[in-house]
């Protein structure tokens, strides 16, 4: 049982209950990411360069793949899927732009004064003065 015991007490601390739900949070969080890049910025920049849908976007590896769409010419055989690859590249920056404004915003929101350290008892505040009166006389 004493197996048992110590895992119990690892499962949880402190930590491993903070992980577990920044996990959970990653997660929902990568949704919400992958949703705005696929649902806001890629139609937005489909827009602006005259309707492309870079997820569409593939470079045949076989002459037998002849489909116009990527998940068509996944079934015929090898295909580059550069334009799946660029979105992910998309999604992936506005992640981490979006984890360092989190960051920034911690950071800012966080006291970052240093606390003071504890006052020393009356007792070894006088020992401190007296060991430096007598080193002041020696010198």
């Amino acid at each position: 049982m004493p197996i048992v015991e110590e895992f119990k007490k690892f499962a949880v601390r402190g930590n491993v209950v903070d992980l577990a739900v920044g996990v959970v949070i990653g997660a929902a969080f990568g949704n919400i990411v992958q949703s705005l890049v696929a649902d806001v910025f890629m139609p937005l920049i489909g827009a602006v360069t005259g309707g492309l849908d870079f997820s569409n976007y593939f470079l045949p590896l076989s002459s037998k793949v002849t489909a116009d769409t990527l998940a068509e010419a996944k079934k015929q055989g090898a295909v580059l899927a550069w334009g799946n690859f660029l979105t992910l590249c998309i999604n992936f920056t506005i992640v981490a732009w979006a984890l360092f404004l989190v960051v920034k915003l911690m950071n800012r929101l966080r006291n970052d004064e240093p606390s003071k350290p504890p006052t020393p008892p009356r007792q070894e505040e006088l020992l401190t003065e007296i060991r430096d009166l007598l080193k002041a006389r020696q010198s």
